[in-house]
C-alpha cells in the first residue's frame, strides 16, 4: 500500500486542484490528458494513504469534503515552499551561504545591528540569517566552536587565536555607577577597591559553556551578583542590588536622570577593546557573499561606531 509520502507529489496536488477546480474528473481528466479511470484511481490511490475521502461521491459534482480543503490549502502552501527550495538552491550556487550566524555579544547595540540586518534582508538574499546572543568569552567560543559564522564585539582580553581575522570595532569606557540610594553614593570620592569590595557586584555571567569564562571588573573575594544580561545588570544596579561598570553610552540616560550615580575611583578609568572576528574561508574556497557583506559593512568607520553606541543614547529591549 501507498504511504502518504509515495503519492503526496507536486503532480498530484496539481492533479487535485484541477478536479476541484474544474468540478468534474472528466473535466479534469481531459485538461490532463489522462482516461477518466486513471485519474479516479490516482484518486483513490491518495484517498487510501491518507485514510480519508477527498471529494464528496454523493455530489453530482467533484466537491471536496473537509479533509480536501485542508489537503489542497496545505498543499498549495507546500508547492510554495518547494519553488521558495528550488530558487534558494539556485542562489546558493552563485556564491550565497544557505544560513549565516553571527554571534552578537552584549556590548554591541541592538539597533543599529537591527538596521543592518533590515539592509541584509533588502538585498533579499538566499541566505537564512540566524543572530544568537552571546557575552564576554562565549563570543568568540561560539566562533572557534564552529557555532558561528561571525562574531560582534569580542573583547580583545579574549586572547584571539592565532590566524582568526579579525577587525577592531573600537574602544568602549566603562563608568562605574551605583543608585542614589545605594551606601557608595555618598561616600567621599575617589573611590578605593577596599571600599569598593565591601559591596557586592552585580557581574554579567560570561556565555561560554565549558570553563571558568573572563570576569571583569570583579575584585578578589567580593560578593558578587550574577545576571544574564545587560538589561538586567542595569536593572539590579538601578535598584541597589549592586554595583559594578557599564558601558558608558549605556549608562548615558540613567546618569542623565538621575537614576544612577557616576562615581570617580582610585584605579585607572575601565575602557575595553572590542572587535570583529569571523571565520577563514577554506583554502581554494572564496568568501561567502552573505559574509562578505557584512565584512564590508564593517569596513565603515560610522558602522562600527554605531555597534559601540557611539554617540548617542543606547536601546534596550
Amino acid at each position: 500500500m501507498s504511504t502518504a509520502r509515495d503519492v503526496l507529489t507536486p503532480a498530484t496536488l496539481a492533479m487535485l486542484q484541477s478536479i476541484a477546480d474544474s468540478g468534474s474528473f472528466a473535466a479534469a481528466a481531459r485538461a490532463g490528458n489522462m482516461v477518466p479511470s486513471a485519474l479516479t484511481y490516482r484518486v483513490r490511490q491518495v484517498e487510501e494513504a491518507l485514510d480519508v475521502l477527498l471529494f464528496d461521491r454523493a455530489s453530482r459534482q467533484a466537491r471536496l469534503t473537509d479533509a480536501g480543503k485542508a489537503l489542497l490549502h496545505e498543499g498549495q502552501r507546500l508547492l510554495a515552499d518547494i519553488d521558495a527550495v528550488a530558487n534558494r538552491v539556485k542562489r546558493v550556487a552563485t556564491g550565497w551561504e544557505a544560513q549565516l550566524t553571527i554571534a552578537v555579544d552584549s556590548v554591541i547595540d541592538r539597533l543599529p545591528m537591527l538596521e543592518l540586518c533590515e539592509a541584509f534582508f533588502a538585498l533579499q538574499p538566499p541566505t537564512r540569517l540566524r543572530l544568537r546572543t552571546e557575552t564576554l568569552s562565549g563570543t568568540l567560543a561560539a566562533l572557534t566552536s564552529g557555532q558561528a559564522d561571525l562574531a560582534l564585539g569580542v573583547a580583545i582580553d579574549a586572547r584571539l587565536p592565532a590566524g582568526l581575522p579579525h577587525r577592531l570595532l573600537g574602544e568602549v569606557p566603562f563608568v562605574f555607577a551605583v543608585a542614589p540610594q545605594h551606601p557608595l553614593a555618598a561616600a567621599a570620592e575617589p573611590l578605593s577597591d577596599e571600599l569598593i569590595r565591601q559591596h557586592r557586584a552585580v557581574a554579567l555571567a560570561d556565555s561560554v559553556e565549558r570553563g571558568g569564562g573572563l570576569t571583569v571588573a570583579v575584585l578578589p573575594g567580593q560578593d558578587v551578583f550574577t545576571v544574564s544580561d545587560m538589561r538586567s545588570k542595569i536593572d539590579a544596579q538601578l535598584r541597589g542590588l549592586g554595583v559594578g561598570f557599564l558601558p558608558e553610552t549605556y549608562a548615558r540616560p540613567y546618569l542623565g536622570n538621575g537614576s544612577l550615580v557616576a562615581r570617580e575611583l582610585l584605579r585607572a578609568p575601565h575602557v575595553m577593546q572590542f572587535c570583529a572576528v569571523w571565520q577563514a574561508a577554506p583554502a581554494r574556497s572564496s568568501q561567502g557573499r552573505a559574509l562578505a557583506w557584512w565584512l564590508e559593512r564593517l569596513e565603515h568607520d560610522v558602522t562600527r561606531a554605531a555597534l559601540l553606541g557611539a554617540g548617542k543614547h543606547r536601546w534596550l529591549p
